[in-house]
């Protein structure tokens, strides 16, 4: 069976060769096997130097320090141990926390968690159309009894950027603790722990060529002793999250995060490139509306919302060559609309005929041009025409 072209880096990425090539070296007897905790004999004492080397290469990548850097099985478990960490700290001191509605699953439904325990939410509205959060909505939700304020630096559906180094002025300077996750930015922006001013940072190796089922959390120093734990059983990871360390992926993830640091800069210029052209061709071919801000976003996502008569043929069209989505993998399950795209304004038959492009390394001009050939004939004019 043929390959489609692959445009959903959104969701998740393939592993580098060389990546693999490292975990594999810590599976067998010859390898760095051993657990990393067993720190009485040099095999233990060898497999948890690659686990710290690992978390200084992880650290390196959002110019924190190493120790700040605690692993987790992935961001989905870094952003419930931030929010729910934070929330359980800090319950006496007020139960208020800011979010928004076009957050990740993992964000919301830690809120809502803690909302039936009673906790108050506060849900930012994106602005229509952009699916911006702008800081002075940020800055006007906050009350006295605000304890968190949980956001993400890029939107896993549209590829916005949030105003984080704004935001975490507010924060900041009320005392109050900001968490981001960063787990669509890793990679793909630079990012600087210290200059945004974030407190906590949930991280994803696989959105970054790295193996599924490994991640972080940036914890910085201050707020070490004021996270509640939520996974207990052994006092690993300074307290915060118990388990035996899976060596292979987080030497995956380390080694990610090494590459990232390599060619972000340059990556994000060829990607800018096929996100024009292909937005520049669909613009000639089909009617649609481009969903997320113009300026404001990173290279690797395009979200197009198509319109018309034509516009069920021209989708069905690019998924019969393309591997594409309409929105989060993690909601893929459901038949419902994005919620990111009905917060925005969208109509629920705009957002059923949208598409979210997600750019990456393999990402070529040829796959694009095959993608606007394919929505080129999807129109009316181009059909079979019986004679």
């Amino acid at each position: 069976m043929k390959h489609l072209i692959y445009l959903d880096y959104a969701a998740t990425t393939p592993v580098a060769e060389h990546t693999i090539a490292k975990m594999v070296a810590c599976l067998g007897q010859d390898g760095h096997f051993a657990n990393p905790a067993a720190r009485s004999y040099f095999d233990g004492q060898r497999a948890a130097a690659q686990v710290e080397q690992a978390r200084a290469e992880v650290a390196a990548l959002i110019h924190a320090e190493p120790h700040q850097i605690i692993w987790t099985s992935g961001a989905t478990e870094s952003d419930n141990l931030a929010i729910k960490g934070i929330a359980q700290s800090y319950a006496k001191r007020g139960k208020h926390i800011i979010s928004s509605q076009i957050e990740h699953k993992a964000v919301l439904d830690s809120c809502q968690a803690l909302a039936r325990q009673g906790y108050e939410i506060t849900y930012l509205a994106p602005e229509a159309h952009t699916g911006l959060i702008h800081p002075e909505a940020v800055l006007q939700a906050m009350r006295p009894d605000t304890i968190l304020v949980s956001l993400m630096l890029v939107n896993n559906e549209l590829g916005t950027l949030t105003d984080i180094a704004r935001i975490g002025q507010y924060t900041r300077e009320r005392g109050i603790c900001l968490h981001v996750d960063a787990a669509q930015a890793a990679g793909k922006v630079a990012i600087d722990v210290n200059a945004l001013q974030v407190d906590l940072m949930s991280l994803s190796a696989h959105k970054l060529y790295g193996p599924k089922g490994i991640g972080a959390l940036y914890v910085a120093s201050s707020f070490r002793d004021e996270l509640t734990a939520q996974i207990h059983g052994g006092g690993h990871e300074q307290g915060l999250r118990s388990g035996t360390l899976a060596t292979h992926q987080i030497v995956g993830m380390g080694q990610a995060c090494v590459d990232a640091c390599a060619d972000l800069s340059a990556e994000q210029q060829r990607l800018q490139v096929l996100r024009q052209q292909l937005l520049t061709g669909l613009q000639d071919y089909a009617d649609i509306i481009l969903n997320g801000d113009s300026d404001q976003h990173v290279a690797n996502y395009l979200n197009i919302t198509f319109l018309g008569t034509a516009a069920a043929a021209q989708i069905a069209a690019i998924r019969a060559i393309a591997a594409v989505s309409s929105g989060s993998a993690c909601n893929s399950h459901l038949s419902s609309a994005s919620h990111v795209l009905r917060a925005m304004g969208c109509s629920p038959e705009q957002a059923q005929h949208s598409i979210r492009f997600s750019l990456g390394r393999y990402s070529t001009a040829e796959h694009i041009e095959q993608v606007i050939a394919a929505v080129a004939a999807a129109q009316p004019d181009h059909g079979i025409q019986f004679i």
